[in-house]
């Protein structure tokens, strides 16, 4: 019995002792990891590059030198990563003294992503009905052109037209003998002009109110607002 009860406490005390003595071999295996994390392509520094130890579930981040430090145990798998390059795993020598240094070059990870495209519709009917009835930045321009040369408007024009070109031509000829024959005179109203009345009574008891070949000379005069079909019409005639 008694020997039963010294070999349950030596077991206890071995327990006991047992972590205390694997935790004193895990610090005496302790190696100090040290380096710098650059750029594959331009040596040039990383900062805030990860460094994990996956195992152990710890790490650590370079500074603005790229530099960092870390401790490790022999045989342990060091994991690197920087966004946009490319994951780097690092594993510790078994067979190291108390410092362990490395240079670790990260290579860019570059990930082509299939193209997008973003419209402003939510769906081709929307997008048709905004194409259709979207204008064009002279439409106002065009507008005034389309109602400038539309055939009717320019008809209607015409016919409101009071004189045609022919009176224009006979009114500026008037008013060119009338600048010439009165320019050396003041302008007077015929109507109460003593002599035109006499003229004009004199005119009366003449009969020539009566007289036909005055007004014969009109006839071939064209009228106003003449057309070039009805002058083709008096021709074949």
């Amino acid at each position: 019995m008694k020997n039963t009860l010294r070999f349950l406490l030596l077991i206890l005390v071995f327990s006991l002792l047992k972590p205390n003595i694997i935790l004193a071999q895990g610090r005496d295996n302790l190696v100090l990891f040290s380096g710098i994390v650059t750029d594959a392509r331009n040596d040039n520094p990383l900062v805030n590059a990860y460094i994990l130890i996956k195992k152990a579930g710890r790490g650590t981040i370079t500074n603005q030198m790229g530099y960092f430090s870390i401790y490790v145990i022999p045989g342990d798998t060091v994991a690197f990563t920087y966004v946009g390059f490319k994951e780097q795993i690092h594993v510790i020598p078994r067979k190291i003294e108390a410092t362990y240094s490395a240079i670790i070059e990260l290579k860019e990870d570059a990930k082509l992503l299939q193209e997008v495209k973003v419209y402003p519709y939510r769906s081709e009917e929307e997008f048709k009905d905004a194409f259709l009835s979207m204008q064009l930045p002279d439409q106002k321009d065009r507008e005034a052109l389309a109602r400038n040369t539309d055939p009717e408007q320019i008809a209607k024009l015409a016919n409101m037209a009071g004189m045609g070109a022919m009176g224009n031509y006979r009114n500026f000829l008037n008013q060119q003998l009338n600048y010439q024959s009165n320019r050396q005179f003041n302008t007077t109203i015929p109507f109460l002009n003593p002599f035109a009345w006499a003229n004009f009574i004199q005119s009366v008891k003449r009969g020539d109110l009566k007289k036909t070949g005055f007004n014969e000379m009109y006839k071939y005069a064209p009228p106003e607002n003449i057309k070039k079909s009805d002058l083709k019409k008096n021709a074949e005639n």
